[in-house]
């Protein structure tokens, strides 16, 4: 069996059986599915771990007939103690009659991916098209601050130079956005040892600096958790653009002085994300107690210039998403009112 070991890397659920249907072999993935050791799997019936058994013993006849190269449907998985999963089945054949090839993935997960793969696609067009639109901002604007002071200095009527004034302002103003635009396109990516709960704590000092009354940080940390190659000053602006965002959400409560954020840390285990399977990955929550995303935005969350309060610059989360997808990582959303939990995925070693 060494030679199918290397199913251990893949995302997907995968077993070797027998035509009788005896499982010969199961990889890591379908071991952690079924919440089940990978000697219990091996030697029991594949087609018992099926609502529908029928359907794995007719596939399996048509491989060994040859049939077909490979036979794809749709199935329940029964899984001990758990709610039964929904799978896409791929069933293959190879060249040694004796060993058929069951591949299980996951429709959740397969819903998943294809989000995500949709989502990195869009922070990579937004990246290009802000990146290119503050160059094509970034020009002018020197010009009309240029002009603008030139002109300043010819006139000698106050009122006039007060006209001058609001547009050198305005024109500082929007360099300011374009160089907060640009920011993580100029900055080299640093990389040490990072400790997320320094990265924490630093986050949390920060916020009760800003918000000293009405606000509980509550640390809720796995100690456990190694520590890893990132930017931590990268992850440090990640965490404290989302919780700054929190914040904001909680402004209300603040008044009223039962406003809480929570910094939660796990290591979940066997994860996939980014159409990669890790072994290890960080899980960083940070959660709210205030009225939630909008729904009109909560799609459009993590697109630049979109914000939920009033005179926001809708650039803390773009910015966010872009440090975290810069350590390999993912950051996700679930928002209710009452609860709203960012979740920051990054990869361990």
């Amino acid at each position: 069996m060494e030679r199918f070991h290397s199913f251990d890397f893949l995302a997907t659920l995968v077993a070797v059986v027998s035509p009788d249907a005896s499982v010969r072999f199961s990889n890591a993935a379908l071991e952690d599915a079924l919440g089940i050791s990978r000697r219990t799997i091996v030697g029991s019936n594949m087609a018992d771990l099926f609502a529908e058994p029928a359907q794995l013993h007719s596939a399996l006849e048509g491989a060994v007939d040859n049939a077909f190269a490979a036979l794809r449907y749709d199935a329940w998985l029964k899984r001990a103690g758990l709610d039964a999963m929904p799978v896409h089945v791929i069933v293959t054949r190879t060249e040694q009659a004796n060993d058929i090839i069951v591949e299980l993935v996951p429709l959740e997960q397969q819903t998943r991916q294809d989000r995500e793969e949709r989502l990195a696609e869009q922070a990579q067009t937004n990246k290009e098209l802000i990146r290119n639109l503050a160059h094509e901002i970034k020009n002018p604007l020197g010009g009309i601050r240029g002009a603008a002071q030139l002109l300043e200095m010819e006139m000698n009527s106050p009122e006039m130079t007060e006209y001058t004034q609001v547009i050198i302002r305005e024109a500082d103003r929007l360099q300011s956005l374009v160089d907060r635009l640009l920011a993580p396109h100029r900055r080299p990516h640093l990389v040490g040892d990072v400790n997320i709960h320094e990265v924490c704590e630093r986050v949390r000092s920060l916020i009760l600096a800003e918000f000293p009354k009405g606000l509980r940080v509550v640390r809720d940390y796995d100690t456990s958790i190694p520590e890893f190659r990132g930017d931590r000053e990268q992850l440090i602006q990640t965490v404290l653009n989302v919780a700054h965002n929190a914040c904001e959400a909680l402004v209300e409560r603040i008044a009223q002085g039962d406003a809480t954020v929570t910094f939660k840390t796990r290591v979940t285990r066997q994860v996939t994300f980014g159409k990669q399977r890790y072994r290890l990955a960080l899980e960083l929550h940070v959660l709210d107690n205030g009225p939630g995303v909008p729904d009109s935005i909560r799609d459009r969350i993590f697109y630049p210039l979109v914000s939920g309060r009033d005179g926001g610059s809708g650039l803390g989360l773009t910015l966010a998403q872009t440090f975290v997808q810069q350590h390999h990582g993912l950051i996700e959303v679930d928002s209710v009112p009452g609860r709203t939990d960012f979740k920051i995925l990054i990869p361990l070693p």
